[in-house]
Parts: C-alpha cells; sequence; structure tokens
C-alpha cells in the first residue's frame, strides 16, 4: 500500500484519530452474533415472465421464491447516478428491485464516460436522470423508476427518504455523506455506504438498530482541501464497477435477510495490490447521533460541519480574477507570476509555458519562492485548492496574490479552447 493512498480515500480518520470507533472495546454485531431479519415483506406473486427472467435466482436456495418477492416488493432509492450509482442502477434493476428511486441533478458530460456506464456519448449534455431512467427501462422494464432531480440537503432529505426501504450511499463528498447517514438513523433506515479514490475503494452497511453508524467510524471529518475529489483526484473506472457490485450484493442482503451483510464490518480494497482488507467497526456509546445520549436529534448545516463554509469561498471571490482578465495580464505583464498548485501529473496534461509548479502542499515550505511584490496569480484545475491556498498566502503576508476563478478548467473553457482538458 502506498503511503498516503487510504489516506486521501478517507480511511485516514482512523489511523490518525485515537476516538475512532474500529479502535474501541464496544460491543460489535459480530460479538452478541445480532442478525438483522429481512428488510422487506415479500410480494404476493411473481408473473410467469418473472419467473423466466429471474430464474438464475429462483434456483439460488437463498434467494428462492420468497428472496426474489422480497426483492419485487423492494423500494430502494440510489443517491447519485454517477460512478457508484450506475452501476448500483443496473445491478439492482436487472436483479428485479421493484421500485429504484434516483436522485442527481447533473448533466452527463463527457469526463463522466470513463466510469459512469450507465451514460452513453450520445447522452453528453442531457440530464443523467434521463439517460439513468432509460438504462435501466431497457434493462428492465419492470423496475418503476423514480426521478429526483435535486440536491440532497437538510431541507428535503427526510422526506425523500422516508418512502424507502434501504438507501444506498453513491455520493462523492463529505457533507452528503454525514447527511445521508444521520438522515438514516433518525428514520431508523439501513444504508449501504461505499466510497472510492483513485485505486481504492471501502465499503460497509450502516444500521443504527443493529450496528454502529456513518459517525462511528468517522467521527469527525477531514479538514477541507485534505481529500480531493475524484475530479481532482482521479479515480480508476473499473474501481466503481467493483465497489458499486459490491454495495448491490449488500444491498440484496439486507432486502432479502440473508448472508452476514457488512454491518459492523468495513471492507478497504485495494486494485494496485489486488487485496481485501477487512475492518472491525465497533458501535461508539457516545455517538452524537447513534449514541446513548444522542445530541444530533436533527438535521443540521453539513456544509458547516465538514469545514465547507463560505469564508474560504467569499475570501478567494474578491480576489479572483476571470480567465480573460487573466489573458489579459499575461500579454502586458512581464513580471506576472503564475502559481501553479496542482500536481505533477496535471501538470504533464496542460499548462501555461510561464507557470512555476509548486503542489498545494509544499507550498508551505517552498513559500520563500514566491515573489514579495508583482503580480502573483494562483491557480488550480477548478478553483478550490487555488482558494485555499491564496488565503494561506494572504496569512503569511503575500497580500498583492489573487487566484484565477475556475482555474484552467474555465480558462481552457473560454478562452482557448484548443487546451486539453480533463
Amino acid at each position: 500500500m502506498q503511503p498516503g493512498r487510504l489516506e486521501a480515500a478517507g480511511a485516514f480518520i482512523m489511523e490518525r484519530n485515537p476516538t475512532c470507533a474500529v479502535e474501541k472495546g464496544y460491543p460489535t454485531m459480530e460479538d452478541n452474533q445480532i442478525r438483522p431479519p429481512a428488510l422487506v415483506e415479500p410480494a404476493s406473486s411473481l408473473s410467469n415472465q418473472e419467473i423466466r427472467r429471474y430464474s438464475r435466482h429462483l434456483i439460488i436456495p437463498d434467494v428462492a421464491m420468497d428472496g426474489q418477492k422480497r426483492l419485487k416488493n423492494a423500494k430502494v432509492l440510489c443517491i447519485g447516478a454517477g460512478g457508484l450509482g450506475s452501476p448500483v442502477a443496473m445491478y439492482l434493476a436487472a436483479a428485479g428491485v421493484g421500485t429504484l428511486g434516483l436522485v442527481d441533478f447533473d448533466v452527463v458530460d463527457e469526463t463522466n464516460l470513463q466510469r459512469q456506464v450507465i451514460h452513453g456519448t450520445s447522452d453528453v449534455g442531457r440530464p443523467k436522470l434521463d439517460s439513468a431512467e432509460e438504462r435501466i427501462k431497457e434493462i428492465n422494464p419492470n423496475v418503476n423508476v423514480i426521478k429526483h432531480n435535486t440536491l440532497v440537503s437538510s431541507d428535503n432529505a427526510m422526506q425523500l427518504f422516508e418512502p424507502y426501504d434501504l438507501i444506498v450511499d453513491g455520493s462523492d463528498n463529505f457533507p452528503t455523506r454525514y447527511l445521508v447517514n444521520d438522515a438514516c438513523v433518525l428514520l431508523g433506515k439501513p444504508y449501504v455506504w461505499g466510497s472510492i479514490f483513485r485505486f481504492d475503494g471501502q465499503l460497509s452497511v450502516f444500521w443504527a438498530e443493529y450496528g454502529p453508524c456513518y459517525r462511528c467510524l468517522f467521527p469527525q471529518p477531514p479538514p477541507p482541501g485534505m481529500v480531493p475529489s475524484c475530479a481532482e483526484g482521479g479515480v480508476l473506472g473499473m474501481l466503481c464497477g467493483t465497489i458499486g457490485s459490491l454495495q448491490t450484493t449488500e444491498a440484496v442482503k439486507v432486502i432479502t435477510g440473508k448472508g452476514d451483510p457488512m454491518i459492523g464490518r468495513m471492507l478497504i480494497y485495494d486494485a494496485l495490490e489486488l487485496k481485501f482488507k477487512e475492518l472491525k467497526v465497533r458501535k461508539d456509546p457516545e455517538c452524537p447521533v447513534c449514541g446513548k445520549n444522542p445530541t444530533v436529534t436533527e438535521l443540521i448545516d453539513y456544509e458547516e460541519f465538514c469545514g465547507v463554509t463560505p469564508e474560504v469561498a467569499e475570501f478567494a471571490s474578491q480576489l479572483a480574477i476571470t480567465p480573460r482578465e487573466f489573458e489579459e495580464l499575461r500579454q502586458s505583464d512581464p513580471n506576472l507570476y503564475v502559481l501553479d498548485v496542482r500536481e505533477p501529473h496535471e501538470w504533464e496534461i496542460v499548462h501555461f509555458p510561464e507557470a512555476h509548479l509548486i503542489p498545494m502542499n509544499d507550498v508551505p515550505d517552498r513559500v520563500s519562492e514566491i515573489p514579495q511584490d508583482g503580480t502573483v496569480i494562483v491557480h488550480c484545475k477548478v478553483g478550490q485548492r487555488s482558494a485555499e491556498v491564496l488565503k494561506y498566502l494572504h496569512y503569511v503576508g503575500l497580500k498583492h496574490a489573487k487566484h484565477l476563478a475556475g482555474g484552467i478548467e474555465a480558462f481552457a473553457t473560454t478562452v482557448d479552447q484548443s487546451m486539453p482538458r480533463y
């Protein structure tokens, strides 16, 4: 395992946080052998066509007619129709889940196609929900698809989740993960969690009635900016299929009451070394949402909780220049210092010829390389890292620094469309 890879994926919290529930001696489902019953009651019958379609399930003794009827009666909500949501939605549909809800508010982008296999090239520019629905209906027209074209928030999560039996979380950011967890705990619903980053994946099932919740595993979110998104850090496309398929398997187990679901356990997958590691997750009696004396009894501001406050964004917006203003500076200011805070492998894809590369995490050690006067423009891919660096530079006295709004991606889109985009 390369140092720092799990750190970026989120498991660094367990390794660095001594209060993490993995290291505590709390009882787990494994310790007391509690097993949840089947989540969903079986439907009354299967049609002849359904029996034919699901015949390979029906001849598995642990699924059989009873399990397939439970799948038919199940209502599952998928958070996201992206990297994880794609295989989850397709396999749940193929498995015969009767009602499948999809939550997404984005449109298909060309960069999605490397991993979001529910969408195709002809879908670029379309709402993800529309292309996902078409693909699901092609796989299994028996599935009732319910589209929720919205961003999951504290204002709507409880209403969104309430009609469903099970939630499958395919989100890619910490505020949504904590929001999904808290809403499920408050509603008494189980959910299947998955996380992916570069070559690493993680998986667990959280059901507070029978084991720990996400907050038991990760009491505190990582510091803002430490864990890059897939858009900035990348993800191996087929990793989505691996973790998404495992999420679907866990969902089927919970619905049918078969097997040993990943409650009280977390699976870590290293695709580079093709290794799986399992960690026991212990319920935290002091957990603020599922503990003995919960303090979180309603949904909160998860952006603020995760440190994604408007403070940095507001600060950076006051010191931002547009791509066209940046191009004018490039042409008119011979002393312009362009600071690229991306990673070397991003630099190899595309960079401004006059730029100086100092990756974000190296800036504190190399700040002396940045001019003390003149015009300094900081940029990254889309503006998040450069905003963090800009605030740091002003903190150490480089008050003349500004940053490029939208990063090199915005510049390539609006000014120089011949530049590679990634």
